[in-house]
């Protein structure tokens, strides 16, 4: 044990279980497990891989009875070793965790010093997906979460979770004694990142402030006003319902105007995409880097 984890008293979760030693996800497969190891935590902070992420000021804001949660690949995030209790999430695609088939297991983990760092949670949420052995991540201590058909009750139909959204819902479920935050679940497109269709951004957006607004998850920075709530006070006299049409209304025909745009610059660019595939044929096949195994989707969370 760290002289940091002697530090930290039980008190802070249970009362029933020390705090987690470094490396104590290595072995874990059931749920039972990772709400031992979880339960000691005062925060459980989920950190997405987004430009609204601002590391030293999350950093600052909690205490070192906090466990900050990560996704695949951190250097979107991080630029420099972290020095707080830290997790992994890497997600199992059709081919296995990205990290792995990419071989940038190393780049990910050297950010996650060995004294701080609880190891990597192994996750899969459709039966597509390939859990990976712990021999892949090249020594990281490293546990396993198997979450099929976790969400299939509810999610989009031929949409699937994002990583960070299912965590966030498992988590809760667990009823751990710390408080589980969202920082940086933006959603919002960016010149760094993209924000693929295979996930409904929408739908997970509008789960989790709801979620939030009933206290079961907090979002850092906190759930902004809804501003067509305050509609219904302001026209008292229309039945919510009709303030629901008039939104709608509005919505769709803002889409339609936006699909028409969109129809012409596609219509714009079609010389730019003509070329674009061109050149990509062109590529040599030794540049292309295919991972071995089957073809699968990719996934971003």
């Amino acid at each position: 044990m760290t002289e940091l984890d002697q530090d930290v008293t039980s008190e802070t979760g249970t009362g029933k279980i020390g705090f987690p030693v470094a490396g104590a996800a290595a072995g874990l497969t059931t749920t039972d497990d990772w709400r031992c190891v979880l339960a000691a935590f005062s925060h459980i902070v989920l950190v997405a891989n987004s430009d609204a992420v601002d590391i030293d000021s999350l950093q600052a804001q909690f205490p070192p009875t906090a466990l900050f949660v990560f996704f695949n690949k951190v250097y979107k995030v991080l630029d420099r070793p972290f020095h707080r209790h830290s997790l992994l999430i890497s997600r199992g695609q059709p081919r296995g965790a990205n990290i792995v088939y990419r071989g940038e297991v190393g780049d990910v983990v050297k950010f996650f010093p060995k004294e701080y760092f609880l190891g990597i949670m192994n996750i899969r949420l459709g039966l597509e997906e390939k859990l990976n052995p712990a021999a892949d991540f090249q020594g990281a201590p490293t546990g396993h979460l198997d979450l099929v058909g976790f969400c299939n009750d509810f999610y989009t139909e031929g949409k699937t979770p994002t990583s960070g959204f299912a965590m966030a819902l498992w988590l809760s479920d667990l009823k751990l004694p710390g408080a589980i935050v969202l920082a940086g679940f933006s959603a919002k497109r960016s010149e760094k990142w993209r924000v693929v269709s295979v996930h409904d951004w929408t739908f997970e957006q509008t789960f989790l402030r709801l979620f939030a607004r009933l206290g079961k998850i907090a979002i850092h920075g906190g759930v902004s006003a809804n501003a067509y709530a305050k509609l219904a006070e302001r026209f008292c006299e229309i039945p919510p319902a009709e303030i629901s049409l008039a939104v709608a209304e509005v919505l769709s025909e803002r889409l339609s105007n936006t699909d028409a745009e969109v129809d012409k610059l596609i219509s714009l660019t079609n010389v730019i995409r003509s070329t674009d595939n061109f050149l990509r044929r062109l590529k040599p096949k030794f540049l292309k880097r295919k991972p071995s195994g089957a073809p699968g989707g990719q996934k971003e969370g």
